[in-house]
């Protein structure tokens, strides 16, 4: 006996649901995966340092990471000036808003080459909406997801920081995904001005240009 018409059509569609389903897991790309970094905090000084990659671990959705650019690392419950960047899965904040100690602040840039900013802004910083679930509005938009893939990509945005205790310093995001494709490490390229000024400007080492 034949199904009814009506019925006979769901069926081709759930059919061709779940063939699409396989397809699209089949067509997944695999993602950048970056191994974390160890925490070695170091005072970096009143020079300019960078371009350096870090890969934090935030994949823990219950607690956050504290990030210092003073010190280029990620550190362990920092006094209420001590950091600048905080962490928790793909949510990123400053140290700087309302009901935050610091002076930190934010900005996207836009899509612009990471190389081709030679200072950060002087105003236009943005801090933290602080409420139950603290979000940065410079950074709601830092990355792209695809939901057949269900893969997060970092969109090639430049941002500019202003730490904690008004320095500042020029991010981008590369990656999202811990070794064995798992979510959570978040990787960044920074350069951190520990002197007064803006400047973020950088000559590539003999004999390799610039990325």
């Amino acid at each position: 006996m034949r199904p009814p018409p009506i019925a006979a059509a769901v069926l081709g569609a759930v059919a061709l649901a779940a063939v699409l389903l396989v397809v699209a897991s089949l067509d997944r790309p695999a993602p950048i995966e970056y191994a974390v970094t160890p925490p070695r905090p170091e005072e970096a000084g009143d020079s300019l340092i960078g371009p350096v990659v870090y890969t934090v671990d935030a994949s823990s959705p219950d607690r956050w990471i504290f990030f210092d650019f003073s010190r280029g690392s990620v550190v362990d419950a920092p006094g209420p000036t001590d950091w600048d960047l905080a962490f928790s899965r793909f949510t990123v904040i400053v140290n700087g808003g309302s009901g935050f100690a610091g002076q930190g602040g934010a900005q996207d840039l836009g899509i612009v080459p990471f190389d081709s900013v030679s200072s950060v802004p002087a105003s236009g910083y943005q801090g933290t909406e602080a409420r139950s679930d603290s979000v940065h509005p410079a950074f709601r938009g830092w990355y792209d997801y695809s939901f057949t893939s269900h893969l997060l990509t970092p969109r090639p945005s430049a941002f500019a920081i202003r730490t904690a205790d008004g320095r500042h310093a020029l991010l981008r995001f590369l990656g999202y995904y811990c070794p064995g494709a798992s979510p959570g490490c978040v990787t960044f390229e920074y350069l951190y001005q520990g002197g007064e000024g803006r400047s973020v400007a950088r000559s590539a080492p003999p004999g390799r240009p610039d990325p």
